[in-house]
């Protein structure tokens, strides 16, 4: 029988095997089998360059928006390569235990392991056991780590076919005629994954224990060689640690079945502790400039950004990977003089030895760029004082929300979207309403001080002020909560709620999430801002009516450029039209109201922020916010150009109500932030809506 028709059917028994079928254990004797073993029956096959050169890990790098500051670098800093001669003899012994017990006596694929997997899982009619060698495995890795591969080559590396397996012990053979075994093991121990964002035996050793490779005990060789199974599920530290203790236990076992160890000694390691050291090299995020803690908020939410991007894997911790491995060249919008002007007037609402906190954010409309991420706190994991867990150290998300960050209440910065909604329902903005001081609603309430018999009866802050006929204009410049409640009542609380998620709002407290999707009809009080946002929401929002009700994502990028140069798309920002480019013109027409900018028609009659558009001088719209009791205050100013939010409240207490002499310093804040911000830019006017969405001059007047 020649060279290729033993290929043909070397092929025809692996698929077999790998498929289940009955056939695969009589296609050859099994004298055949083993006396031949798959090195006789399988040609030689070229490697490719990820086994036969493998490429090192390549360095992302991320700059400012001038493409020459570097905020930080991504990598696995503390995967270093080690020769085997530098890992204890105990780790080398459990790996092999764990994972290829044959290592050293077969040539890269194990027949008998091949089958006595099948005869295994066909007995149990599961995939109890597998037939993967330890070479076998360091091929699927190396291939699927390659940073000069495609994202499909590298999806290929581990795809469940037959075909892969049978490429990988084809590749595995082939490079056990070039390497000696202990060549092998070492590439394998430095590729290996542990768990944890340990790649590698000398960053799992630090890791977990704290310790180098050459000074793992039995028992910590032991655990780590049980990971590499299930590194994600069996993580002892932010995973499962009662099945890394039975991993473990595994392990030792075999050790003793295959006699390299006396089963007193495995029965000494098992009974002990989980005695984890867990460190960490300081990387990624908190590696940016001393001088520059600020930056580490937007560096940050670049990495919650990036392991949202599906260009990148197909999981956050493979997008990660990628980050960490793939060379990329990142120019990210933030503007460090900006950033600077955002921290120095953040610090001025509060100081960072104050438990309130003012988080603020600068987006550009039209693309979603963030140029400044600011708040009033150090950017590190220092201890901090019992009770508070942002104060005043964290790297927890305040600016943008997530990582258990839900946000702080909308306050009135929510009327916008039922303003939205009613002009998108056909109603103009001369639409009048004689707000009493006092409305009873439809909706109804749980008890509290906005309830009149369980029905939602929201009072106005000032009736002296607010009373009265009022319109668009003059009830969202002078925050009018009455009219905005039965203007919520008219057009319906749904319509209210789905605007807010079409600007891009994300309800991430679980009970605002729960009355979006169940109870949005019944939700009026939606429209006063009882939910939970965030500073750049709501900056995003209210810069898609800046942009003509052109919404795009929130993005940390300018572009992204892989290893070998190319660009990448998802550096591009990703915007699309939401708002009918009229109705987004005449929100903008309201929204000049409260900043003490005047409306193109002329009808804005007084503000909650007076004195922010003069100090300006430039065309410039926005809207201010407070929760009940003041508890939080807010501020959103934008220009064609620019839009900025700043949030005043305590992170850690919501029921420390900031109060609401807080906002005069936000308006100060957010008025010279704009003014640096927008120095060298011209100034720009909003495009006046038409009549027809202005006016209706057949509309009757309301009462209550």
């Amino acid at each position: 029988m020649n060279r290729a028709h033993l290929d043909k059917l070397f092929t025809v028994l692996l698929a077999g095997v790998l498929a289940g079928l009955a056939l695969a254990a009589a296609a050859l004797p099994a004298a055949l089998v083993f006396g031949l073993g798959f090195k006789g029956l399988l040609p030689y096959s070229e490697l490719p360059e990820s086994l036969r050169t493998p490429q090192p890990a390549q360095r992302s790098n991320l700059y400012a928006n001038d493409g020459r500051t570097l905020i930080t670098s991504f990598y696995v800093e503390d995967r270093v390569d080690v020769p085997v001669s530098q890992v204890a003899p105990v780790m080398r012994q459990a790996i092999l235990a764990a994972e290829d017990v044959r290592f050293y006596q077969h040539h890269g694929v194990d027949v008998r392991g091949v089958v006595r997997a099948f005869t295994v899982n066909r007995r149990d009619g599961t995939t109890r056991q597998g037939a993967s060698t330890l070479t076998m495995q360091y091929v699927r890795n190396a291939l699927a780590s390659d940073p000069r591969l495609t994202e499909e080559q590298r999806a290929r590396a581990t795809e469940i076919t037959a075909g892969r397996k049978i490429r990988e012990m084809r590749y595995a053979l082939s490079l056990e005629r070039e390497l000696g075994k202990d060549q092998i093991l070492t590439r394998y121990l430095n590729i290996a994954y542990f768990g944890a964002g340990a790649y590698g035996i000398a960053a799992a050793s630090k890791r977990y224990f704290s310790t180098d490779p050459a000074h793992l005990t039995l028992a910590q060789s032991a655990l780590l060689a049980g990971l590499v199974r299930a590194p994600d599920s069996d993580d002892p530290i932010n995973g499962d640690a009662d099945a890394a203790l039975g991993r473990r236990a595994y392990v030792l076992d075999r050790m003793v079945q295959t006699g390299q160890l006396a089963a007193a000694d495995a029965a000494r390691a098992k009974s002990e502790q989980l005695d984890l050291r867990p460190s960490e090299t300081p990387n990624d995020c908190a590696a940016v400039p001393a001088e520059h803690n600020d930056w580490g908020f937007f560096c940050d939410w670049f990495t919650q950004w990036w392991k949202a991007q599906a260009a990148f894997g197909a999981t956050a911790d493979e997008r990660q990977r990628t980050l960490r491995r793939g060379g990329f060249r990142i120019v990210s919008s933030l503007d460090p003089a900006v950033q600077r002007t955002a921290t120095e007037q953040v610090l001025g609402i509060y100081p960072v030895t104050n438990k309130r906190a003012a988080p603020t954010a600068v987006v550009q409309p039209r693309t979603g760029r963030v140029l400044a991420m600011a708040v009033n706190r150090n950017f590190g994991v220092a201890a901090n004082p019992p009770g508070q867990r942002n104060y005043p150290n964290t790297v927890n998300q305040l600016v943008a929300g997530g990582g258990g960050i839900v946000g702080y209440q909308g306050g009135s910065t929510f009327k916008l979207f039922a303003l939205l909604a009613a002009l998108e329902s056909g109603l103009p903005l001369n639409t009048t309403f004689d707000a009493p001081s006092q409305i009873v609603t439809d909706y109804q309430v749980g008890p509290g001080p906005a309830s009149c018999g369980g029905y939602w009866c929201p009072r106005n802050a000032s009736p002296g002020w607010m009373d009265g006929d009022q319109t668009m204009w003059s009830a969202f410049g002078r925050s009018v909560n009455t009219y905005f409640a039965w203007l919520t009542q008219k057009v319906g609380a749904d319509r209210v709620v789905e605007m807010a998620e079409r600007l891009g709002m994300v309800l991430r407290a679980k009970e605002d999430a729960g009355l979006a999707r169940y109870g949005a009809k019944e939700w009026g009080p939606f429209t006063l801002g009882v939910a939970a946002t965030t500073p750049l929401d709501l900056a995003n929002a209210y810069a898609t009516l800046a942009a003509e009700g052109t919404w795009c994502a929130p993005t940390p990028v300018t572009s992204i450029s892989d290893g070998a140069g190319r660009k990448v798309a998802a550096g591009e920002p990703d915007c699309r039209q939401v708002l009918d480019t009229e109705v987004a013109r005449a929100a903008v027409d309201a929204a000049r109201c409260p900043v003490g900018d005047q409306s193109m028609y002329r009808r804005c009659d007084g503000g909650t922020a007076e004195e922010l558009g003069p100090g300006l001088r430039r065309p410039l719209a926005g809207k201010t916010g407070s929760s009940e009791g003041n508890a939080t205050e807010i501020v959103v100013a934008f220009t064609p150009q620019l839009a900025v939010a700043t949030v005043a409240a305590n992170p850690d207490d919501p029921r420390d109500a900031v109060g609401g002499g807080v906002q005069t310093r936000q308006i100060t804040a957010v008025g010279r932030l704009l003014a640096y911000a927008l120095r060298d830019q011209p100034v720009l006017d909003f495009v006046p809506p038409n009549q027809s969405i202005a006016y209706n001059l057949t509309a009757p007047r309301t009462t209550n």
